[in-house]
């Protein structure tokens, strides 16, 4: 496998302009922000929130992670902001792995990461939090596109084997009778593929090989997990990294967040799980996001994403990922607590209005509900 190392940012989202590198830590300032497109703020709806017990603690936190989440933590900033004048968070995208590392070792305040804490790091993580739980708390669902970068191809349908077969070497040409069998009418090149994957530990790509293992398990034999185990194709750090490369090598195709692929005007493949073909849009993954469920009945809000992955329900674009941020139950001092507890509030009400724009999928009131309970609960 070939390592690409691209670090620099994609150029703007929709919603939210991102000047910061991917390796530079992300400051969202709320007041006098790039990040101001589309809502409002006064000092009236400030005082408002403060008197209802929004606002709270230290006006400072800082986090780390997720580049899947980052032009949503940028909206919930700017909003945390107008919502409680003068409070502000510093956002690190270094990715999932990485920011699960730095709030274990008491470097941020919570972690961004789009899989919740795997088993070996949950003692870790409650030992960081004085020996009490740390919850993985949904926040935003985002859906996962395959961009790519066809000539001549302006649409382009894959299906779970086929994806499989491609990010495991196994289909190497634009034209191999798979594709053609699904792309009826569309004269495929007789071009190779190269396959795209994040080249550091994502969560991304924990969701992306979940999917396939749920979808296409005669197929994909190559496990889960946060490091791409394909074997085909070429490394990209962060999801920056991912959509450069796809614009900059014809013939590839890689999996990577709505929210960028878009920003940068890439195309991205639909979807075939069986019942036709699936654009990624905004009726067909909050369709997908219905069938998501949670998996157990605390407050550790750990969601079960299999039956989506696995669906072959018409209408259903299955690809989305669910970003946590990962927070201590107990165990901040209590300025940092009222903040955490502020901001996650002020992201999971008025922080949610806009994220359609931004490439996201809002949170259904199933999951609100659970999560501001979870969220009043932090001490």
């Amino acid at each position: 496998m070939k390592l690409i190392s691209i670090g620099t940012g994609v150029g703007k989202p929709l919603g939210a302009a991102l000047s910061a590198t991917a390796l530079a830590v992300l400051t969202l300032t709320a007041c006098g922000s790039d990040n101001n497109t589309g809502a409002t703020g006064s000092s009236a709806s400030g005082s408002s929130a403060a008197a209802s017990g929004e606002c709270g603690g230290k006006s400072s936190l800082t986090a780390e992670g997720s580049t899947a989440q980052q032009n949503a933590i940028a909206e919930f900033n700017r909003m945390w902001g107008q919502v409680c004048p003068g409070s502000n968070l510093s956002y690190n995208p270094t990715g999932s792995g990485a920011g699960v590392d730095q709030f274990i070792a008491k470097q941020v305040d919570f972690a961004g990461s789009d899989s919740p804490l795997k088993d070996d790091q949950v003692a870790r993580a409650a030992e960081r939090c004085g020996g009490n739980e740390a919850w993985n708390l949904p926040l935003v669902f985002g859906p996962v596109a395959l961009a790519y970068n066809v000539e001549g191809v302006d649409k382009l349908v894959v299906s779970p084997d086929v994806l499989a077969k491609i990010f495991q070497g196994q289909i190497t040409k634009w034209n191999d009778p798979a594709l053609a069998a699904l792309n009826g009418g569309t004269a495929l090149p007789d071009v190779n593929i190269t396959p795209i994957y994040r080249s550091d530990s994502s969560g991304t790509t924990d969701n992306f090989q979940k999917y396939l293992a749920a979808a296409a398990p005669q197929t994909w034999t190559k496990g889960v997990g946060k490091e791409f185990n394909g074997g085909a194709g070429e490394g990209a750090q962060k999801s920056s990294g991912v959509v450069q490369a796809v614009q900059a090598t014809p013939g590839s195709i890689g999996y990577v967040e709505k929210s960028p692929a878009a920003a940068a005007g890439l195309p991205y493949a639909e979807i075939d799980s069986g019942a036709g073909a699936v654009p990624l849009d905004d009726q067909s993954t909050t369709k997908a996001v219905d069938a998501a469920t949670f998996e157990g009945e605390g407050k550790d809000l750990v969601l079960d994403l299999n039956a989506l992955y696995a669906s072959k329900e018409a209408g259903v674009y299955p690809l989305v990922l669910a970003t946590y941020e990962i927070v201590c139950s107990k165990g901040y001092d209590a300025d940092t607590a009222a903040a955490v507890k502020s901001f996650l509030t002020v992201a999971a009400n008025e922080g949610q209005a806009s994220l359609a724009q931004a490439g996201y999928i809002a949170l259904p009131d199933k999951f609100k509900q659970r999560l501001l309970t979870s969220v009043e609960a932090i001490a």
